[in-house]
């Protein structure tokens, strides 16, 4: 029988615990594009490995950053 071999990567560090320096605000995209997908969706902790107090700050910013017109909702195919 064929088994599946799982595969455990390292683990994802949060970049805002590691580094105290960076802050979460709305009014930069740029620093929140890295969040988005192509899409306009946001990307889940599970794949950008951020914690879940700073994941929550994050979709708190996205969405505020999109209400101020700064982001888009989503992408223009």
């Amino acid at each position: 029988m064929s088994e599946k071999k799982r595969r455990f990567g390292r683990r994802k560090v949060c970049r805002f615990c590691a580094d105290p320096t960076l802050v979460i605000d709305y009014k930069n995209p740029q620093m929140l594009k890295s969040f988005v997908t192509i899409r306009g969706k946001i990307i889940p902790r599970r794949i950008t490995g951020t914690c879940a107090r700073h994941q929550r700050e994050l979709t708190t910013a996205i969405k505020r950053s999109r209400m101020v017109a700064l982001m888009p909702f989503t992408s223009v195919d």
